[in-house]
C-alpha cells in the first residue's frame, strides 16, 4: 500500500502548490503509516526531482515522453492511473488545480476510487472510510464527504494546506507507462503561458478591483499596488464584462475562485456571484467609498473612503515601511 500524488509542472518548474500537494500527500500517508511517492510527467530536472523528498515524497517516477510535451487530459490520466495500480496505492493526491480539475475524475473512474475535489483539510480515517472537508458551492459553503471506497482520489485546494519540510532527497525512478491511441484522440497543440504575471490559482496575495476604478485608464495604481506587494491582479464580472480588464483577471462564481493568504477588493461592492468565488481567503481587505457595502460584512479589515485617495497612500506607506526594513 502507498499514497501516490501528482506532481503538476510549468514548463518544467515545479509551483509552490506544488510542494503544497506533496506536503499535504506525505500527511496522509502518515496517517496511513505507509510511504509517499510521487510521479512527474515532463521533462524537470533530476534535482528538482529529488528535491521533493524535502516535502515527504521517498521515490518519484519520472515520466518522460515526446507525446507527453503538452497536457493531454486522457493520457495523462492514464499514466497516472496505471502508475498508482502498479504502486499499490490506495490514495492518489493531486493539486485542485486547472489541470487537476480535469484529470481528478477521469482518474477516479480509470481506478474505480470515490473523489473528493476542492478539499480544504487532512481526512479524518475511521478503518477504510475517510472523511473529508471541501469548499462547496462555489466556495459559499463547506461540505463534509466520506470515501469508502478501496481507492480514494483527494484532489486539494491551492493554499489550503502549510508546507512542510523534512529534509530528505528523494529517490528517482524512470516509468515507462503504456501508451494507448485512444488516449490521443484530442490533443493540444500548444500551450501559451503569460510569463510576466503571477497565476490566480496560484497566488498568494491578490488585489482585485470593479467598477469604482471608474475606467480602464485608472487601473495603473492596481497593477502598481499589485507589484509592489507580488501579487496578482484580479477583477470583479462588470469589469471584465466591459473589457476593462482581461477575462481570466475575472474572479467570482462564474469566473476564477481564489483562496489567497490576503485578498485585496477595491471599489468591488460585494456581490453575492463575487464573494463565492473569493469567500476561501484567508484574509480579505476592502476599499470602499459606501460603507453600506455588501463587502464590509466578510471582510476582516474595511476602510471607508475614496480609492483613489486611500490606494495611493497605502502604496507609498507600503514603499516607506520596504525601505526602512
Amino acid at each position: 500500500m502507498s499514497v501516490l500524488v501528482y506532481v503538476e509542472n510549468a514548463d518544467g518548474k515545479f509551483k509552490k502548490s506544488t510542494f503544497e500537494v506533496v506536503s499535504y500527500a506525505a500527511a496522509v500517508s502518515d496517517l496511513l503509516k505507509t510511504e509517499l511517492i510521487a510521479i512527474s510527467i515532463g521533462d524537470v530536472k533530476q534535482d528538482d526531482l529529488s528535491n521533493l523528498g524535502k516535502y515527504g515524497a521517498a521515490k518519484v517516477l519520472n515520466v518522460s515522453s515526446d507525446k507527453l510535451k503538452n497536457f493531454v487530459n486522457q493520457a495523462y490520466a492514464s499514466v497516472i492511473a496505471e502508475a498508482a495500480k502498479r504502486e499499490g496505492s490506495s490514495v492518489v493526491v493531486l493539486a485542485n488545480s486547472f489541470t487537476g480539475k480535469g484529470l481528478s475524475p477521469r482518474i477516479a473512474v480509470k481506478l474505480k476510487a470515490g473523489l473528493a475535489d476542492a478539499a480544504v483539510e487532512l481526512p479524518k480515517t475511521d478503518n477504510n472510510t475517510f472523511t473529508i472537508k471541501r469548499t462547496a458551492f462555489s466556495g459559499k459553503a463547506f461540505a463534509t464527504v466520506e470515501l469508502n471506497s478501496e481507492v480514494k482520489v483527494i484532489a486539494l485546494n491551492p493554499n489550503s494546506f502549510q508546507l512542510k519540510e523534512s529534509g530528505s532527497i528523494s529517490k528517482v525512478e524512470d516509468f515507462q507507462p503504456e501508451f494507448r491511441d485512444s488516449d490521443f484522440r484530442t490533443m493540444v497543440s500548444e500551450i501559451v503561458r503569460a510569463s510576466d504575471k503571477i497565476a490566480l490559482p496560484d497566488a498568494e496575495l491578490v488585489v482585485s478591483a470593479g467598477r469604482g476604478m471608474k475606467g480602464p485608464e485608472n487601473w495603473a495604481m492596481i497593477e502598481e499596488l499589485a507589484g509592489i506587494l507580488g501579487a496578482a491582479t484580479a477583477c470583479s464580472k462588470p469589469v471584465s464584462d466591459a473589457g476593462w480588464r482581461p477575462h481570466e483577471e475575472h474572479v467570482g462564481q462564474t469566473g476564477i475562485a481564489v483562496s489567497p493568504n490576503l485578498y485585496i477588493a477595491i471599489g468591488i461592492s460585494g456581490a453575492i456571484q463575487h464573494l463565492a468565488g473569493v469567500s476561501s481567503s484567508k484574509t480579505i481587505v476592502v476599499i470602499n467609498k459606501d460603507p453600506e457595502a455588501p463587502f464590509f460584512k466578510v471582510a476582516d479589515y474595511g476602510i471607508v473612503g475614496d480609492a483613489f485617495e486611500v490606494v495611493p497612500k497605502l502604496i507609498d506607506a507600503i514603499k516607506a515601511y520596504k525601505a526602512h526594513s
